[in-house]
């Protein structure tokens, strides 16, 4: 077996929709703890990659490895299965629509998983349950459902029932694009928190501050490759590709 020394290691990732091509040959490397930021325009396969992560869009080609396992690896069905529910249990994600179950308040929504998955009691799961929305500073509505939540309380919780399985890996793909402007701090606060404690951490975002503040390493992707990569500070402040430049021009006329 090759050996593994990074903690997420993505090999010549390629992968196409009939005969669009989405990801083109595209090399990753995360370190653990790392915090890696992804820009790029709408369609450029930012997501796909995300997703790719943990097997929810299979490549086409490729690997993908986390902490020295293969994720999609070629395997019979009932082995497979076996395989990646026991992987994805290591990636939390959290999508830009909350996906929360509407029939189950925010304390169901976070203890449902531990319970069914890792066979964790309801007493053990509601004190996990309690530790992680008050982490999000969700706790005083534990009980609510999400008819009776904000957008980012919902994505609040959300975050808490990705972390209350206590993964390896957090994925986050545009989590706040969904939410109106006022809503967005809420949520990027928390993730600022998880930065804080070095949970390692893959970010699809289109908020370019917050990717600076937070991210040790941005990469900007166009029509399924990485045009460019490197920290923040020299990305967003002297990008070398033409292409980068043309992005971030947009981009910040955009937001003004």
């Amino acid at each position: 077996m090759t050996e593994q020394t990074h903690f997420v290691d993505i090999r010549h990732a390629q992968k196409s929709f009939g005969s669009l091509e989405v990801l083109k040959d595209i090399s990753l490397t995360v370190e653990r703890g790392q915090i890696v930021g992804i820009i790029g325009s709408s369609g450029s396969g930012k997501s796909t990659l995300l997703r790719a992560i943990n097997d929810l869009d299979p490549l086409t080609g490729g690997e993908v490895w986390l902490d020295g396992v293969q994720v999609n690896k070629t395997l019979p069905h009932r082995q497979y299965e076996k395989h990646i529910n026991a992987m994805r249990q290591q990636v939390g994600m959290v999508f830009q629509h909350f996906n929360l179950f509407p029939h189950m308040t925010a304390r169901q929504n976070v203890t449902m998983a531990p319970m069914m998955l890792k066979g964790l009691s309801q007493e053990a799961a509601d004190k996990l349950a309690e530790e992680q929305l008050d982490k999000v500073g969700m706790l005083e509505r534990i009980d609510y459902y999400p008819s009776q939540l904000s957008g980012g309380q919902k994505q609040r919780v959300a975050i808490a029932r990705a972390l209350a399985m206590e993964p390896k890996l957090m994925l986050f793909d545009e989590a706040t694009s969904a939410l109106d402007p006022e809503l967005v701090e809420e949520v990027n606060m928390v993730m600022k928190k998880l930065a804080e404690e070095h949970m390692t951490m893959i970010i699809v975002t289109h908020e370019m501050d917050f990717a600076a503040s937070v991210c040790d390493r941005v990469l900007f992707m166009d029509k399924g490759v990485v045009v460019e990569e490197g920290p923040p500070e020299v990305l967003f402040r002297n990008p070398s590709k033409d292409r980068t430049r043309e992005f971030l021009r947009k981009h910040l006329e955009g937001a003004k």
